[in-house]
């Protein structure tokens, strides 16, 4: 057996690492390790049931990790979330594919156990994928959690009916066992809520006095196995007396350190677990079930879509979070996988059965990053495609005068309507992403689906009666092609255009903008104001600062001196920067007029004598030995320019 569990440790260190790789679940990776181990292709595990007494512990320790996490006051906070949304999401899916189970003519115990098993989802998955993707805390995120915790809670009864309803010949008289089970599950709450209400505490304190790490170790292990092997004695599930073991320390002040604590073994035993179940797979049933695996994976996620995002929408919630949910959560979990292995104990499920459900799992689990990363986009798609919302009222046309356009609604667009909206002035906002115009409209806002680029959309929006249009998008080249179309419907509406920074500035105006405003050279201003302000300078002087930046085009905001950190930056190669070059003796342009000086796309900002004075650019201004000069440009020609002027053999700069 030594010479297995090594075995199965080297190639799911292996199997780890490469799935990591692929940005692939670990969960993935050790039922591939049990799927090439097992049976079904090397069949090198000789110790296979003394592995999978192994691997029952496992299951042990992360339903007890479970019940740590059932805060009951997280659970009074979360009520209408978790018993409604996920109560709901939980029996609407479980019927569904109960009904559909018994159209492939399964007994309606095997049509409860594959229903349980294909209703979970991956909580571990699901937390981890959100978590990376900062949307843990997001409406999505929450709404996930709370059905994934009623999932969870889901999880007991069927690991107390799926043994019941496994014992053959129950027919007609299956109703007095379930009974008799439910009466010792209640018993046992009572009994193992009882020590750790008054037992447990006291228990923990007199071991946490010891101040000894392995002694307090020891004590949470054997918590948690003795509540298993209380629930077994009643003739239950170990992971049941597990899960309440956790659930009793739930509220205890030493939850955190009896988590810590208990995670090495978990995420162990866990593997071992996960390697066993992928031992169930087999290779011949999978190839000859292709084309119904492929079906089973699609019709599962289509089934899982379908109820959560109707389940979301009989809770209220709007038709974007729900759809985004649904997604999210469409995978199979990996209680799932539990419920398969108690099955197959209890050969409630034949061979056949538990490998598709298994792969079923894997493959749908392996989906699930990528359909959480792109679910916004998906849900974009669909409600392109079916919301009628997206299109235009016939209202529209002749609807506003002397108004204001304006193109895209992001934060910028946003802000500005309200301030419109505040003085009572009429606008129009045009934004070309539908899930955002679906969520604005169901908000109570005017916005209207369309891009503004186009030469029809900008009609119906009245541009040729607008009194002024905003461009609020950060996009230079959709920005230029946008005033090509208005100034060739009107001349004269006024164009305000918002962009990040000063790149471009001066196409913008060429191609007709009647302002540009760029985000970091106006804050920078906005803090210089702020600066001279409270430095006592007088606010109508400040203002007028501000003014003269404006109309010189922001000359004294534009450039700046780039550093090492500049140089892993792409865009700062096409944004101007100002770069200082000291004239050396041998200069060739020493005693050179500096107005004489050209160089492609760099010109001299400033010069400064060796004594740090400036001097004033005028014709009769010559360079001089260690004159510093300032240059200002896009980085690459500044630095085509220094070489220029310190170069000892003068050729033509051109």
């Amino acid at each position: 057996m030594l010479s297995d569990l090594l075995l199965l440790l080297c190639f799911a260190i292996i199997s780890v690492i490469v799935f990591r790789q692929l940005r692939l679940s670990n969960i993935v990776a050790y039922l591939f390790t049990g799927f090439v181990l097992g049976p079904s292709l090397l069949n090198f595990l000789d110790s296979y049931h003394e592995i999978e007494l192994i691997a029952e512990f496992g299951i042990v320790f992360l339903m007890f990790s479970l019940g740590l996490e059932f805060s009951l006051n997280k659970l009074i906070e979360m009520r209408r979330s978790v018993f409604g949304l996920g109560a709901l999401q939980v029996i609407v899916s479980f019927f569904l594919f109960y009904f559909i189970s018994q159209f492939f003519a399964m007994t309606w115990q095997q049509s409860f156990t594959i229903a349980g098993i294909l209703t979970m989802s991956s909580t571990a998955i699901i937390v981890k994928v959100l978590s990376d993707q900062q949307q843990l805390h997001s409406k999505r995120g929450k709404l996930a959690i709370a059905i994934l915790l009623f999932q969870d809670l889901a999880v007991v009864p069927f690991l107390i009916i799926i043994p019941i309803i496994a014992v053959p010949n129950l027919e007609g008289g299956f109703v007095m066992p379930l009974l008799l089970a439910f009466v010792k599950g209640a018993f046992s709450v009572a009994v193992l809520l009882a020590i750790g209400r008054w037992i447990l505490p006291r228990f923990f304190d007199e071991m946490g006095k010891v101040r000894f790490d392995e002694i307090f170790i020891l004590s949470n292990l054997f918590v948690t196995l003795f509540a298993a092997w209380f629930t077994q004695f009643l003739g239950l599930s170990m992971a049941l007396g597990a899960f309440l073991a956790g659930m009793m320390l739930a509220e205890s002040h030493y939850r955190h350190q009896l988590s810590a604590d208990i995670r090495p073994f978990k995420d162990i035993l866990m593997a071992i677990f996960f390697i066993s179940i992928g031992t169930l797979l087999s290779f011949d049933i999978l190839r000859d079930n292709l084309v119904l695996l492929l079906l089973m994976v699609v019709g599962m996620m289509l089934a899982k879509i379908l109820t959560i995002t109707l389940a979301a929408l009989i809770m209220k919630e709007k038709l974007t979070t729900a759809l985004g949910v649904g997604i999210a959560l469409a995978q199979m979990g990996e209680f799932g996988f539990i419920l398969v292995a108690l099955a197959s104990k209890y050969q409630l499920l034949d061979d056949e059965v538990s490998s598709l459900l298994i792969a079923t799992g894997v493959i749908s689990m392996s989906l699930t990053p990528v359909l959480v990363k792109y679910s916004q986009k998906i849900t974009r798609e669909v409600l392109h495609h079916y919301e009628k919302v997206f299109h235009f009222q016939k209202t529209l046309p002749g609807q506003f005068s002397d108004h204001t356009i304006i193109c895209g609604y992001g934060r910028v667009g946003q802000i500005v309507s309200r301030f419109l909206r505040a003085e009572s002035l009429p606008f129009i906002v045009l934004d070309r992403d539908p899930m955002r115009v679906k969520e604005a409209r169901e908000g109570g806002e005017q916005v209207e689906f369309g891009d503004a680029s186009r030469r029809e959309i900008l009609l119906i929006a009245g541009i040729e009666k607008a009194k002024l249009l905003i461009i609020t998008f950060n996009d230079l080249q959709r920005a230029l092609a946008l005033l090509g179309q208005i100034r060739a419907i009107n001349p004269n509406v006024k164009v305000l255009v918002r962009t990040k920074n000063d790149q471009g500035l001066d196409a913008l105006y060429e191609a007709g903008a009647t302002e540009v405003v760029p985000e970091v050279l106006e804050g920078s201003l906005m803090l210089v104001a702020h600066v001279l302000f409270l430095s006592g300078v007088p606010r109508k002087k400040i203002m007028q600062r501000l003014d003269c930046e404006r109309r010189t085009k922001y000359q004294h905001l534009h450039g700046f001196y780039y550093g090492k950190e500049s140089q892993n930056e792409k865009n700062t190669w096409n944004i101007e920067q100002i770069h200082a070059v000291v004239l050396p003796e041998t200069s060739e342009f020493i005693d050179s007029f500096v107005l004489q000086f050209h160089f492609s796309g760099v010109s001299i900002k400033s010069l400064h004598r060796k004594s740090g004075d400036e001097v004033s650019l005028s014709e009769k201004t010559r360079f001089k030995a260690r004159d510093v000069v300032l240059l200002q440009g896009n980085k690459s020609e500044l630095l085509k320019a220094e070489k220029v002027l310190q170069r000892k053999n003068y050729q033509s700069p051109i």
